[in-house]
């Protein structure tokens, strides 16, 4: 398609755009009020459908010099929009978006179902996030063919219900398709790990994942099992020393908040031990006199 076109076309979009905002809708009657603002989310579900083709055709071609890093960092610089969303919207293209063949014939979209009622404005992000969590859920034994029929089907309902309706239909069919609960190992492979949260304020890091069933039986006495009370053991009313003295030894604290003779607020009693240079720029610590 021709450069000019295209540039054509957003070109018209944005002047709808500004011809929209720029209306008084003042003199409309609350029922008018409510189908205009169904229109406007219409809109706003059909735009995503158009970025779904730049995204998976820069996975493609384009190379990481060219992006200067991964894909996710070049959408989050360019649309100023975070990495993680960023990554949501290459993994929500990957599966609604045109694909190609290795030998560059079209394919259909992974959820093709979806990817057709998401163009016509007719499912929203909430309805496209729990269609692709139950497609996700699906065991790998599953074929094409019935993927693409279990896939149809919350995808007919998500135009006529609400994300929160929609997922409680989704766990329904998810249990209908595998009513035994038969999961390989690559099924499990696909979801275990663990992720490391970033560090707070308080220097603490939250710590989420997902273990395999032989992976609480290999945990032995570490993971979940401090603090635990025996069968017929009656737990401690005090907490354990670690918990209830966090402060009591200098190596359990992270090197910034070791103490030292600028943090002291007096003079320690093995201040001759301490190097010289923790005494910079204080007065309340000095060393004993002889």
């Amino acid at each position: 398609m021709d450069r000019e076109v295209i540039t054509a076309a957003f070109d018209a979009l944005d002047a709808g755009v500004d011809a929209v905002l720029g209306l008084d809708c003042e003199a409309l009657s609350t029922q008018e009020r409510l189908v205009l603002l169904e229109r406007v989310e219409r809109v706003r579900r059909r735009l995503p459908a158009a970025e779904h083709p730049l995204i998976n055709q820069l996975a493609r071609q384009a190379s990481a010099e060219e992006l200067g890093g991964k894909l996710a960092h070049a959408i989050a610089e360019w649309t100023l929009i975070s990495r993680a969303e960023a990554t949501r919207r290459i993994g929500e293209a990957a599966e609604l978006g045109p694909r190609r063949a290795l030998t560059g014939q079209p394919l259909a979209p992974v959820l093709a179902a979806s990817a057709a009622a998401h163009r016509a404005g007719q499912l929203g992000g909430g309805q496209i996030g729990v269609i692709r969590r139950f497609s996700h859920r699906l065991p790998g034994w599953v074929d094409a063919p019935t993927r693409d029929c279990a896939e149809a089907t919350p995808a007919k309902k998500g135009t006529r219900f609400r994300p929160e309706q929609l997922a409680g239909l989704a766990d329904k069919l998810a249990d209908c398709r595998n009513p035994d609960g038969n999961y390989r190992d690559k099924d499990r492979a696909r979801r275990r790990g663990i992720t490391l949260g970033k560090q707070q304020a308080d220097g603490m890091s939250g710590l989420r994942g997902w273990l395999t069933p032989q992976g609480p039986g290999h945990r032995g006495g570490g993971v979940g099992q401090a603090g635990r009370p025996r069968h017929g053991q009656t737990p401690p009313t005090k907490p354990r020393a670690w918990t209830a003295h966090p402060a009591s030894r200098a190596s359990s604290l992270i090197p910034a908040a070791r103490p030292n003779a600028s943090t002291m607020a007096s003079t320690p009693g093995c201040a001759r031990c301490w190097p010289a240079a923790s005494w910079a720029n204080t007065t309340a610590c000095r060393p004993a006199s002889s």
